[in-house]
């Protein structure tokens, strides 16, 4: 991944990116946080994927975004790949992708 591509992940995954500007208390995921966690939705027990529709690695800084805003939590441990955050949907999460996307003023 380049530098653009590295900066452009680490924006979207920034856990108060989802805010834009908007009320502090009014926090929803943001575009990249909610392809994430819709993955989830028709999952056996919500597992949230380790890789997107391109087979590429989703960014650690996105699922710990969704992990710090209570909308994913770990599941298990990966004993050969420690490294991997293998997460699942929560109902806060089901209830933020339930509501309808922030908009930009």
């Amino acid at each position: 991944m380049g530098a653009v591509e590295e900066q452009q992940a680490q924006n979207a995954a920034d856990a108060s990116s989802s805010v834009h500007g908007q009320d502090v208390g009014v926090v929803r995921p943001n575009a990249a946080q909610r392809r994430y966690l819709n993955r989830g939705v028709t999952q056996p027990g919500g597992k949230l994927p380790l890789f997107d529709e391109d087979g590429q690695h989703f960014h650690p800084a996105l699922i710990r975004a969704c992990i710090a805003h209570g909308w994913a939590e770990p599941w298990f441990g990966n004993p050969l790949k420690p490294d991997w955050l293998i997460c699942k949907l929560t109902d806060k999460g089901r209830r933020a992708l339930s509501e309808p996307p922030l908009t930009r003023p």
